[in-house]
């Protein structure tokens, strides 16, 4: 069996930049533990699959060694990959989760806007087991659908920030997000997922559905710029919308090949 593999650099404007994500089209699901073997394989943070399904595609995403609700960056690659190679000639991708509902994908010019969720989430005490997730007391502690979100002074306090990789593996959670007010976006953040092989992810596009409905809130916006400060680094457009949080991005090709299995 040959299986087509592309590397698509998300939320970024070129290569080498954003979040890296595989994306694996399919004519039908294989097995979960060989979707796992291929993901645990490809070593990204997010390999995603999908299939045709009625006037779209059905879409999962797989990290090394999980399975996961929803993720940001792999379904923006996906729709790079499907409207460059899929023979798709629309510019309204429909995606369908299993897990997450419809995730609608509309490109504008050379931004694919996604059309998520919002994160149910509500504050949380800062139990010990919180605070010693990192090196840095937050402010406020905050429990989403699948994440902590930890909100914190400034932006230097993000910047710094060391995780404790340990602790946040005991959460009962994917991971943890942290965030602050930016000095030249409106809000920045950087998140990590051990629990689920992810010690920093680059860019997480679901976390914004979290942090994006946070800050509108904080800052009376409905429209917000968001910058990820990991190292390889990222930038998002947020729109609130109604329940609903739009995301835009650019994406890269870094490569394409062939699995066989």
């Amino acid at each position: 069996m040959i299986i087509y593999i592309y590397q698509v650099d998300a939320f970024a404007d070129k290569v080498f930049k954003g979040n890296a994500a595989a994306v694996c089209p399919l004519l039908y699901w294989l097995p979960d533990s060989q979707l796992l073997q291929i993901a645990a394989e490809n070593n990204l943070s997010e390999t995603a699959f999908y299939v045709p399904k009625d006037d779209g595609f059905e879409i999962r995403w797989f990290t090394p060694s999980a399975e996961v609700d929803l993720c940001g960056h792999a379904t923006l690659a996906a729709a790079y990959v499907v409207s460059q190679f899929g023979n798709y000639h629309s510019d309204n991708i429909h995606f369908y989760s299993p897990r997450s509902g419809k995730l609608p994908v509309t490109i504008k010019q050379d931004r694919f806007v996604l059309n998520f969720p919002m994160d149910e989430f509500c504050e949380v005490d800062l139990t010990d087991e919180i605070i010693a997730t990192t090196d840095r007391v937050p402010l406020l502690a905050f429990k989403g659908k699948t994440d902590y979100m930890l909100v914190y002074e400034d932006q230097s306090d993000i910047e710094h920030l060391q995780p404790n990789l340990g602790a946040i593996s005991n959460l009962n959670a994917r991971g943890i997000i942290v965030t602050a007010k930016g000095d030249s976006h409106d809000f920045v953040s950087r998140f990590f997922g051990p629990a689920v092989g992810v010690d920093e992810d680059p860019v997480t596009g679901s976390a914004h559905t979290t942090l994006a409905p946070y800050w509108a809130g904080i800052l009376n916006k409905s429209e917000l710029s968001a910058a990820q400060l990991s190292k390889r680094g990222g930038e998002l457009t947020c729109q609130i919308s109604g329940n609903r949080v739009e995301l835009a991005g650019r994406a890269a090709l870094y490569l394409k090949g062939e699995i066989y299995i």
